[in-house]
């Protein structure tokens, strides 16, 4: 049960850590709301402990964010009441954790929501990682665009020997990349329990790097990061430019390599198309495997939605939401995620129902920033070569319904994917009455959920329509 919970509370804070990395720009973010771990919920008081390393960040954090993070934790969870910014009880003293923080080169227990101080033996190993525990391979969906990653990445994490590495994953932004590193560590860990591994941004390992050059203490951090057994960069392509860097990481990968250690990276871009980067650390990067993950197609994204909906039973989301939803937001997937989270809580907190008008009220900054332009003469064009009628139809006074029905349908994708009013669709079908489109709609509406065929036809012109 407090399992769950920790791996709820973490899924929740992803979503309101993606939210205020938007608001607050990237420095901001990274240097006060970042280093945020998150304690335990007190279901009694329904107060969650939030704690940072040093009493000067929890006073910092506290007096410019304590609002707007106990406003985004009471819509994001209808458990959490108050915040509590604290300083983390266990935390050691401020120059060690510069160096071994969360992202860098320090571990949080795999059994703890909160970060807690590194376990180590006699031998110096560590026995915990910085994870995040919601981000495992169950927990990802796999569809056809990212089915290769996601097979490379379980093959990664194995016992036997991968047959390549290092393995390169390449995506957009919120495809599930960095997922799928987060999930490559904890299942490395289940294979392998006595494990030291590295996961950070390539941008910390840039600041672990200079820190341990401006304090003299280079082969400490080149003795320490050469002693992990798995390493996971994300982000690589913001290591572009700095030859200092560069120049560490190759030799790292050579020592790792020669080993027979495991290397993944991460980026937004294939390592062919990284600029300002070293020859001879681009020929590292691509010498294994490099799996793309494309775009979420909208058969994935409705998968996606539908595992998120367990999260929220016995809260009932209909079917036309979801579908609404995939169709719409399709930038990526991290987008599409927050865009149920925000419907959900807006509707607990409101009392109202889950419904498609409800999500066309609340996520119009989403919707809008996603919808692709899509033009009532596209529309009809498309329809009509399916239905393979002539284009003069959609306007004619014809009502065989060979003509009728293909014409409603595009009437109801004309009110679905543009912003046309019913008067503006109706002049475009031949100067037709208002009434008659929100005949058509709603004809259309209740076919498809009496018709397999007719729901078939629709969703066949909607991925036509939005590819």
């Amino acid at each position: 049960m407090e399992e769950q919970e920790a791996i709820d509370l973490a899924a929740d804070w992803a979503d309101i850590s993606q939210g205020l990395r938007k608001d607050l720009g990237h420095q901001l973010f990274t240097q006060w709301i970042k280093p945020i771990q998150l304690g335990k919920l007190n279901h009694e008081t329904g107060t969650l402990d939030l704690f940072l390393p040093t009493q000067f960040s929890a006073d910092w954090v506290e007096d410019r964010y304590h609002d707007r993070l106990s406003l985004a934790w009471k819509i994001a969870s209808s458990d959490v009441r108050h915040i509590a910014i604290k300083v983390h009880p266990g935390r050691r003293k401020i120059a060690d954790l510069d160096l071994r923080g969360h992202d860098g080169f320090g571990h949080r227990a795999a059994n703890d929501a909160s970060l807690a101080m590194e376990s180590i033996g006699d031998d110096g190993f560590t026995a915990s990682v910085g994870l995040d525990p919601s981000q495992t391979f169950v927990s990802f969906v796999t569809g056809s665009t990212n089915v290769l990653a996601k097979n490379a990445a379980e093959r990664m994490a194995k016992a036997e020997k991968p047959q390549f590495s290092p393995l390169y994953l390449k995506a957009a932004t919120g495809q599930g990349k960095t997922h799928l590193l987060h999930a490559i560590g904890h299942a490395y860990l289940q294979t392998h329990p006595r494990a030291r591994i590295f996961y950070c941004s390539a941008e910390r390992f840039m600041v672990e790097f200079v820190q341990a050059l401006k304090a003299n203490e280079m082969m400490e951090f080149k003795s320490r990061l050469r002693g992990f057994d798995l390493l996971l960069v994300d982000d690589i392509q913001f290591i572009i430019g700095k030859a200092s860097a560069q120049e560490e990481l190759l030799y790292t990968i050579d020592a790792l390599l020669a080993e027979g250690k495991r290397l993944v990276f991460a980026a937004d871009r294939a390592p062919q198309a990284l600029d300002g980067v070293e020859p001879r650390l681009l020929s590292r990067l691509s010498m294994g495997l490099v799996a793309d993950i494309q775009p979420a197609d909208i058969e994935l994204r409705r998968a996606i939605l539908e595992s998120k909906l367990t999260k929220f039973a016995p809260l009932e989301v209909p079917g036309d939401v979801i579908d609404f939803l995939a169709r719409t937001v399709s930038r990526n997937v991290r987008e599409l995620v927050g865009g149920l989270n925000k419907l959900i809580a807006y509707a607990q907190l409101t009392g109202q129902e889950v419904s498609l008008q409800l999500a066309e009220e609340q996520l119009t900054d989403i919707l809008s920033a996603n919808r692709r332009r899509i033009t009532i003469d596209e529309i009809q064009r498309t329809v009509c070569q399916f239905y393979r009628i002539d284009r003069a139809e959609m306007s004619s006074k014809r009502r065989a319904r060979a003509v009728v029905r293909p014409r409603q349908v595009a009437m109801y994708l004309a009110k679905v994917l543009t912003p046309r009013s019913y008067p503006e669709i109706g002049r475009k079908f031949g100067g037709r009455d208002h009434s008659t489109v929100i005949h058509a709609v709603r004809l259309i509406e209740d076919l498809r959920q009496r018709d397999a065929d007719m729901d078939g036809d629709v969703r066949s012109l909607l991925r036509q329509l939005e590819s």
